[in-house]
């Protein structure tokens, strides 16, 4: 596959990591790691993207972080998400879930007789 069909469609990053991050705490890496995980390998978010992401959305509010060992025994800075978060998340989720059904009625076929009318 190429970089291209990897490529995170624009806006849905922190909605991507909110939603890994309601399932319970992680360090960065395994917030990586679960999205490519759960997306089959479509997803994949670099380094840089991703703590640029974790960072701003701390200062939002949306998350808060502490210091912890990692599963292999070294410090790590783990990322959960507030109330704040939770409700940033239900609103992005809600969004993206209208903007997904835009786009598929779009998609859709067009019967005959709308081909060519105005609306």
């Amino acid at each position: 596959m190429s970089t291209k069909e990897h490529a995170i469609i624009p806006g849905t990053v922190d909605l991507l990591i909110l939603r890994t991050l309601r399932d319970g705490s992680l360090h960065g890496f395994a917030v990586s790691r679960t999205l490519r995980r759960r997306s089959e390998g479509v997803v994949i978010l670099q380094d840089g993207a991703l703590y640029q992401a974790l960072h701003r959305m701390e200062r939002e509010g949306w998350i808060e972080a502490e210091w912890g060992l990692s599963e292999k025994g070294k410090r790590a800075k783990f990322y959960r998400l507030t109330s704040a978060g939770r409700r940033q998340l239900e609103s992005e989720t809600s969004r993206w879930r209208a903007y997904v059904d835009a786009v598929a009625r779009i998609l859709a076929p067009t019967p005959m007789a709308e081909v060519g009318t105005e609306v």
